[in-house]
């Protein structure tokens, strides 16, 4: 239910809006002319186009398929140009940057060590690289007035077999800037039961992860992700609305997994244009997120691969707000839903909440005040 208290947000205030993103892939939210600088450093000569317009329009193109196999085909090209030290600390950096101008106070981006081997590096110093550049990012945004935390995911392919290694990987450098784990790619015949010494050796060291479930396939993914493997966070979870039966009267039931994920407060995180280029959803209309924010699950909004949809988090919020009529207080419900479900400290996510978040958007709904005051002192005279 949204709030009535304050009208729909402007774009302007939506880009202003401290934002909290869980769920963006490095390798998909690189500048196009980034990758064509990478690619004639590196010698890469697979680009489709050579102008930075027209290569963002590639992507995005290619990536509007339908189909989430030939989505993750367009990852061939930013992971080739992202196979040296350099290459890595320059998009982790540019990524830092362009989520904190786009009001994004707090990020946790993922990406997977092992497709950045190609040039001889080790996995150590694929992390260090990345680590250290996100580091400079938050350097170079703040120079610039806005302030960003940023933490790593690093993801094993759940196609290959090396997840217990990155989970590894992922607990060493738990106090160097990672703050959990994941595992991505095609769901379809690689469910996350397939690496379940990875997650058991998590749990053992007490540590985070997320596992992409519940997209592209269905309700067992969920249900595996959960209730074997132990997940903390849902990557997507769209799939969730297949437990869901809604009457023709409006009445709503919840099947047993549906009512246990929101139950346990289990954070989804939600893609919804990512969502509509791989089919898991038809319209933003018909995103089940509408449904999931009436039914008070633990919702987050994110923006998958930002190269691939052409988005932001600021325009995934301007979607929503035009499709569901949501307000300041509704985007500061999912802001804070996904504090709250990050991997770094209660205490430091508390003070995210209380310190940064309410007063950002405290600080918007005041200027909605102050104009409609003004608005009633000019007719009034």
């Amino acid at each position: 239910m949204t709030s009535q208290t304050t009208p729909s947000p402007t774009p302007d205030q939506i880009r202003r809006a401290p934002k909290v993103l869980l769920h963006d892939h490095l390798d998909g939210g690189l500048r196009p002319g980034t990758i064509i600088d990478l690619a004639r450093e590196t010698g890469y000569e697979g680009l489709p186009e050579s102008e930075p317009d027209k290569l963002g329009i590639w992507f995005r193109e290619a990536a509007d398929s339908g189909s989430l196999p030939r989505y993750l085909e367009t990852f061939a090209h930013t992971c080739a140009v992202m196979q040296t030290k350099e290459a890595l600390f320059r998009v982790a950096a540019e990524c830092a940057e362009d989520l904190a101008e786009d009001g994004v106070v707090y990020a946790e981006i993922r990406y997977a060590p092992e497709q950045h081997l190609e040039k001889g590096l080790t996995l150590e110093e694929v992390v260090e690289a990345v680590n250290e550049g996100f580091r400079e990012g938050e350097r170079r945004a703040k120079e610039n007035g806005h302030r960003i935390r940023v933490g790593a995911l690093l993801t094993a392919m759940r196609h290959a077999a090396r997840a217990l290694e990155i989970a590894e990987l992922a607990n060493r450098y738990r106090d160097l800037g990672v703050v959990g784990f994941d595992i991505a790619g095609a769901e379809a015949g690689f469910p996350p039961t397939r690496h379940l010494d990875a997650f058991e050796y998590l749990k053992r060291e007490n540590n985070h992860f997320t596992i992409h479930a519940g997209e592209a396939f269905g309700l067992p993914s969920i249900w595996q992700a959960l209730q074997w493997c132990g997940a903390d966070r849902l990557g997507h979870g769209v799939r969730i609305i297949d437990d869901i039966q809604v009457a023709e009267d409006g009445s709503v039931k919840l099947g047993r997994l549906a009512s246990y994920v929101r139950d346990k407060r289990i954070p989804l995180e939600m893609c919804p244009t990512s969502n509509l280029q791989t089919a898991a959803a038809t319209s933003y209309a018909d995103h089940p997120i509408g449904l999931l924010r009436k039914l008070h699950f633990r919702l987050t909004v994110n923006t998958d691969n930002r190269l691939m949809s052409g988005t932001s988090m600021s325009r995934e919020f301007e979607h929503l707000v035009g499709t569901f009529g949501y307000t300041l207080d509704d985007m500061q419900w999912f802001t804070v839903n996904a504090m709250k479900s990050a991997f770094i400290p209660f205490d430091e996510r508390l003070a995210m909440i209380n310190d940064v978040i309410k007063p950002g958007y405290a600080e918007l709904k005041s200027e909605w005040l102050f104009r409609q005051t003004a608005a009633t002192s000019g007719s009034e005279g």
